[in-house]
């Protein structure tokens, strides 16, 4: 269950499209996330998806019409409005667009949009030949400016059999949309740069040095700085993992590639979190053709790779830099040297050693060390909400920082 959504309550409005059955999947995610979602439908919206299935799924009655007098008894469209934490319409048709550019509110999806003072987010779904409709555009650009949140579609094969932008967005999208706008953007205005997974330093070109890390917490640094309204991004190495919603991805391989490219962003960027398991030591000499197995016993020759953190910390103006300190003994001791020695203003230390913590593993445990003599100690929790705290404790430190 999420953190983000427990507890809030959640309007989802549907209006006349065939992504009325993703709609149905948005009310499910949401629900299983914490929230209480309460469904505003159409007429035409009617016509695709009834609205027994959309109370099904999430337990509570759903709101068709303005004069229907047993529904305003048991809530009313004036109480939805003001109860809301957030309002979404998906799919929003190119007719429900145009309604609620001009303001008009002629049923209960348009008439509560008006009303709500609850953050608004919109999720055109529609033909790509109306979506690309210069008055569609014009009508976009207008809830814009008047405050909504525009969720573009995808791109793709449409229902109609034409093929390009108009799809509603995926589920999941819509679901991180929501939960940004559920969430104090304390982070608006930031540019956050992360670093995230293992790198790779090969020995031939099937053969390479690695660690086992994930890049898990990283990416969820990634995804919960978006949520809190920062230009996130992510320099990532050889991971699975999907690129969080949001978020600008930068692949990497190697110790040198991930030096690239972290010096690139660091001028622009306001925060760095150098969450990223970047190989210590190379081989000394790469061999252009895979080694052959032999009897006899073979050494392999090591250089250190370049030293990210203490490389670009020399050239730090404004920005608060993170580390992240992977021990399995003597774990503040360490820590704290890493933090005086790369003049770091805050470094996160975690026992790999820990079962069920660290690598590979979706919780995690770890020590927070700052530049003032501060000491955070956090208990095993998940990732996501590791995540959250470390943010937490970088907004409180950046607010110490600017004092001084």
């Amino acid at each position: 269950m999420s953190r983000f959504l427990q507890d809030k309550n959640i309007l989802l409005g549907l209006t006349g499209g065939i992504a009325c059955y993703k709609s149905a999947e948005l009310a499910r995610l949401l629900v299983r996330e914490g929230a209480e979602v309460f469904v505003l439908m159409s007429q035409a919206a009617q016509q695709f998806i009834t609205p027994l299935t959309m109370q099904s799924l999430t337990g509570h009655a759903v709101a068709t019409d303005l004069f229907a007098l047993s529904h305003e008894l048991q809530i009313g469209h004036i109480r939805l409005a003001d109860m809301a934490n957030a309002y979404v319409i998906a799919p929003a048709t190119a007719d429900v667009l145009a309604k609620l550019s001009s303001g008009q509110a002629d049923d209960v999806v348009t008439t509560v949009a008006l009303a709500t003072r609850a953050p608004l987010l919109v999720a055109p779904s529609m033909n790509v030949n109306m979506f690309e409709h210069p008055l569609v555009q014009r009508n976009v650009e207008r809830l814009r400016s008047a405050g909504y949140r525009v969720i573009p579609p995808g791109e793709g094969e449409l229902a109609c059999g034409w093929h390009g932008k108009g799809r509603l967005a995926e589920p999941a999208v819509l679901l991180a949309e929501v939960e940004r706008a559920v969430t104090p953007q304390d982070l608006a205005g930031e540019k956050v740069l992360v670093t995230a997974g293992p790198t790779r330093e090969f020995l031939d070109p099937v053969r390479f040095l690695t660690n086992r890390s994930s890049g898990k917490m990283g990416f969820a640094l990634a995804a919960a700085a978006w949520r809190r309204g920062a230009n996130v991004i992510l320099v990532a190495g050889p991971v699975t993992l999907a690129t969080p919603h949001g978020v600008e991805r930068r692949d990497v391989v190697s110790a040198e590639d991930m030096f690239e490219a972290v010096k690139q962003e660091f001028p622009r960027a306001t925060i760095l979190l150098m969450c990223a398991a970047v190989a210590d030591y190379r081989p000394a000499a790469r061999q252009n053709r895979k080694i052959k197995k032999q009897k006899a016993a073979w050494s392999l020759a090591l250089e250190p790779t370049v030293d990210i953190l203490a490389a670009v910390t020399p050239h730090k103006e404004q920005q608060f830099v993170v580390g992240f300190a992977a021990e399995t003994e003597q774990l503040e001791a360490s820590a704290q040297g890493k933090l005086q020695q790369k003049g770091l203003d805050l470094v996160v230390a975690n026992d790999v050693s820990q079962p069920g913590a660290g690598m590979e593993a979706d919780f995690n445990a770890a020590i927070l060390l700052d530049r003032f003599g501060g000491h955070l100690a956090l208990p095993l929790m998940s990732k996501i909400d590791l995540a959250e705290a470390i943010l937490d404790r970088v907004i409180e430190l950046r607010k110490r920082v600017a004092g001084t």
